[in-house]
């Protein structure tokens, strides 16, 4: 266990559990907190055995009662029901957190840790990049901007004000073990879509402009067909079409997944967490600068179109250097989710101010885009990387998630003075910590 001093002298007790793929708990006693070591994936027996063991042991042996159980806010996470229990057994108050703004607030801790004298700003932004969390609208997030609001060092609102477009997880988890699965369903918007930036339809690879449905599920099929049979297939197609066990999500992780297989970095399965991801940022040199973040204005939200990626990346498939399209695709993520941190505080600002037709039908009248006509954007034309009237600078914005680690994205971010924490793993395994400083952090 690891011992960390916070300048906050609240008498209460919390237990942190964290949340599942990296099993770590926290527990805030008299202004410390006592941050335990990564017990690896939960699911594993034996791991689940270990962090229970654990925790029991800690507060038999520290005489602990705890008055408040953090718990993440998926409801099937292990350490959720067994944290429901906890809080039946001592009873304390169960509150659950939800995943991504716990990653922010560990971010915030670990600042805290480093300087105790610091304020939160009255504004400030988070950026999330990971695999999966549950988002308050019980679609599965992964790539979030958040604006936090916070008076006299707690905090007001946290408001969700953009995203990575939604995406189709085909079979739900079984997609994060099948990357195929999540190119099949972002092909088929790709080869669907009547109208793009490439001047004659998103079907760059169709002969001719009136292709079928059974023309693009071919040309959807050969992306894949070396991993599936054809009734395969037929099942995983018929599957997205009827929206049977399709999950939504906004996942950094799922689209690269879908980017390292449509590259040929992965193959369609996955020998450990983030191997996809890990083989696209060793294979990353230097970008294409010419993409630039395409962004959605949907429901008051921005939304980064990751489907207008992966029409470039096609489009450039068999014409470019694929180590670069690999780097380009990295940083159109982290682009993309500044991007949406510099709109949200002066949209007047942005570069992307050309309403363009919408690519997606189902989008058509009611969505904005904001884009360059082409991938010729002057960059000298972007936005101030300062709003000073809404009080947005570069140093109030925290990265985190376990994409956060990618060297790729974290440089960018870096190089715009955003923080990442320096002793507080990125990932689930600081999970807890972050379910502690953001509860301590409420108003």
């Amino acid at each position: 266990m690891e011992t960390f001093i916070l300048p906050y002298k609240k008498k209460l007790i919390f237990l942190a559990l964290g949340a599942e793929s990296a099993g770590n708990f926290s527990v805030f006693n008299n202004g410390k907190i006592y941050f335990s070591e990564n017990f690896d994936d939960l699911l594993e027996e034996n791991n689940w055995i270990k962090y229970q063991a654990s925790i029991l042991k800690y507060l038999r042996d520290n005489k602990i009662k705890p008055q408040i159980i953090l718990t993440d806010l998926h409801p099937l996470f292990k350490t959720t029901l067994w944290g429901e229990k906890l809080a039946k057994k001592f009873s304390a108050k169960f509150v659950q957190v939800q995943h991504h703004h716990a990653h922010i607030f560990s971010a915030i801790g670990d600042k805290i840790l480093h300087n105790a004298s610091y304020l939160l700003p009255p504004t400030f932004y988070g950026i999330t990049m990971d695999g999966t969390g549950l988002g308050t609208d019980e679609k599965i997030w992964g790539g979030e901007t958040f604006k936090v609001v916070s008076s006299k060092n707690k905090v007001e609102s946290i408001e969700r004000i953009g995203y990575l477009e939604n995406q189709v997880m085909i079979g739900g988890d079984l997609a994060i073990k099948e990357p195929a699965r999540m190119l099949i369903s972002i092909l088929y918007k790709v080869f669907s879509n009547s109208s793009s930036p490439f001047g004659r339809g998103c079907r760059v690879l169709a002969t001719g402009e009136g292709t079928s449905k059974i023309q693009h599920k071919k040309l959807i099929y050969n992306f894949v067909k070396k991993y599936y049979t054809k009734n395969e297939f037929e099942l995983i197609y018929n599957q997205l079409q009827q929206n049977f066990n399709c999950l939504e999500t906004s996942s950094t992780g799922r689209v690269l997944d879908a980017v390292s297989f449509l590259l040929g970095f992965c193959e369609n399965k996955r020998n450990y967490k983030h191997e996809p991801i890990d083989l696209l940022e060793k294979n990353s040199t230097k970008p294409y600068s010419e993409l630039k973040p395409r962004i959605i204005i949907s429901e008051n939200k921005y939304v980064l179109d990751t489907t207008y990626l992966f029409n470039y990346i096609i489009k450039y498939l068999h014409k470019r250097d694929k180590y670069r399209l690999t780097t380009t695709a990295q940083l159109y993520i982290a682009e993309g989710l500044y991007e949406i941190v510099k709109l949200s505080c002066h949209p007047e600002r942005s570069p992307y101010s050309d309403e363009v037709e919408a690519c997606l039908p189902a989008r058509q009248g009611s969505t904005k885009y904001y884009n360059q006509p082409n991938y010729n954007a002057d960059s000298s034309t972007s936005p101030s990387t300062r709003c000073t009237r809404s009080g947005f600078a570069q140093n109030d914005i925290f990265i985190a998630g376990g994409l956060a680690n990618n060297k790729i994205i974290s440089d960018f971010f870096i190089s715009k003075g955003a923080y990442a924490s320096k002793i507080i793993p990125l990932g689930d395994a600081g999970l807890s910590f972050g379910q502690i400083i953001y509860y301590l952090l409420q108003k």
